[in-house]
């Protein structure tokens, strides 16, 4: 049975608390709590503020003060920690995705086989942004509005995913252009993306099947690949004992 992530892991995701959580509330007054840990709670709290400020507005019309509302957090703590609107966006997205890649390699290398490992890593994916909505929109959709940096941005998160093809095994009589996993992983983000704008995250592990056979045909061949398509065995009747008569 495939494996989730954790509630821990999701709930340290930007979106997956509201920014004015009060278990994450400092106290005013006189205090004793470091700079930085209180910088580090602002952080936080304006991650979760503009992931869910963003999806819920759109990046366009999502203002500093409706984040920093949102958060909890004045307008100069803010602009100590972050150059401005794009700034704080890329630094969430940054901060999100490396979270996410890590739970992604996590249950990758816990598989025994490649195979087994990029079904579970692309589980992972489905299963987050589908639990995540908030996050899931502005990390797929929202980040494309900031602009140049934004495209940047998420380009080199796209290539992080060449580290699960590098075991990856390879057909002799099957030629492998240096571009196929650059189409794979445009393609699989296209999907995504496909779903996430039109609102569908909820549907995104049922695309599990799919986007596994779609990942792996090229390297397993289509048989093997097609078992992702299959229904799984349900278990059958208990068969009765045997009932022996003595003579």
């Amino acid at each position: 049975m495939d494996a989730v992530p954790s509630a821990r892991s999701l709930g340290q995701l930007p979106g997956a608390r509201e920014g004015r959580d009060p278990r994450r509330a400092i106290k005013r007054g006189p205090s004793r709590v470091p700079p930085e840990v209180i910088a580090a709670n602002q952080r936080e709290r304006l991650y979760d503020a503009l992931v869910h400020t963003v999806a819920e507005k759109g990046y366009a019309n999502a203002t500093v003060s409706d984040i920093c509302r949102a958060a909890g957090v004045t307008r100069p703590a803010f602009y100590a920690l972050f150059a401005g609107k794009d700034d704080a966006l890329i630094a969430t997205y940054r901060h999100g995705t490396g979270l996410l890649f890590k739970i992604m390699e996590d249950a990758y290398r816990a598989e025994p086989t490649w195979r087994a490992g990029t079904r579970a890593a692309l589980r992972v994916l489905l299963h987050v942004l589908a639990e995540l909505p908030a996050f899931a929109t502005t990390a797929v959709v929202e980040i494309d509005a900031a602009g140049p940096h934004g495209r940047e941005e998420r380009a080199r998160m796209l290539r992080r995913f060449d580290r699960f093809f590098a075991d990856a095994p390879r057909a002799a009589d099957l030629p492998m252009p240096e571009e196929l996993v650059e189409t794979i992983v445009g393609g699989i983000y296209a999907t995504v993306y496909r779903y996430v704008a039109s609102g569908r995250v909820e549907q995104l592990p049922s695309l599990l099947p799919t986007i596994a056979y779609f990942t792996l045909v090229p390297f397993v061949g289509r048989e093997e690949a097609a078992l992702e398509l299959e229904p799984p065995a349900l278990p059958g009747p208990a068969k009765p004992a045997e009932c022996r008569i003595a003579p």
